[in-house]
């Protein structure tokens, strides 16, 4: 049984993966900024913590993980305002790595996206574009954070029944929400997904034989 906090708590891939981790037996913290949304985190299996991440300092997510063996960052602006994409998935996600390293905690856990990369191509006067740099951003400093990372990066989210199959061979370019949730669970239970970057999406690969290949 480990303890797992994840940030983003009542986003659907966060819920999805909170069910599978605590079926498993794990503790799984859930961090929310509305309170009312705590009975749903309770039926999922999680303990809802609430708090507003655009918000906190490095302290505050240093009190919040400490004494937890993984953190999982699964927040999100969901688009609309610019301002809040760079204070969510820039800033506050930077921090929790931040955090985690103060606080001892070395498993760590970015729900990212399939297009994180340097040259992502997102144009700058595309309202996109906050969302793409801010997501190469944070994966960039997690792989340079000396923790025993792993990036999970979808490519578009759907809520189609999840098939336990995934690839990245462009033949998709979408994947569902519990098949996201099932990597992040999956990833949490192998140590040896440390270190490495999965991109993805629906396909005919089982989820555990594509984890055990290498990916970049």
């Amino acid at each position: 049984m480990s303890d797992i906090i994840i940030f983003g708590g009542h986003g659907k891939v966060a819920l999805l993966a909170t069910r599978i981790l605590s079926e498993r037996g794990h503790h799984v913290t859930s961090v929310i900024r509305n309170p009312d949304q705590a009975d749903e985190i309770r039926s999922h299996g999680g303990d809802p913590k609430v708090a507003d991440i655009q918000e906190l300092t490095l302290s505050g997510f240093e009190d919040l993980v400490r004494g937890q063996d993984a953190v999982v960052w699964s927040a999100g602006a969901g688009g609309g305002s610019v301002d809040r994409t760079w204070a969510i998935d820039r800033d506050a996600a930077v921090l929790s790595v931040q955090a985690a390293k103060r606080a001892g905690v070395e498993r760590y856990v970015m729900v990212s996206w399939a297009g994180s990369v340097l040259d992502h191509g997102v144009p700058q006067d595309n309202d996109f574009f906050a969302y793409a740099q801010s997501k190469m951003i944070a994966d960039a400093v997690v792989r340079d954070s000396g923790l025993e990372w792993t990036i999970v990066a979808p490519s578009t989210l759907t809520d189609d029944e999840p098939t336990g199959r995934i690839d990245w061979d462009g033949e998709s370019s979408k994947v569902s929400r519990g098949d996201v949730a099932q990597v992040v669970a999956d990833v949490l239970d192998n140590g040896g997904t440390a270190g490495s970057t999965y991109r993805f999406n629906s396909g005919a690969t089982a989820i555990a034989e594509f984890l055990h290949a290498d990916q970049a």
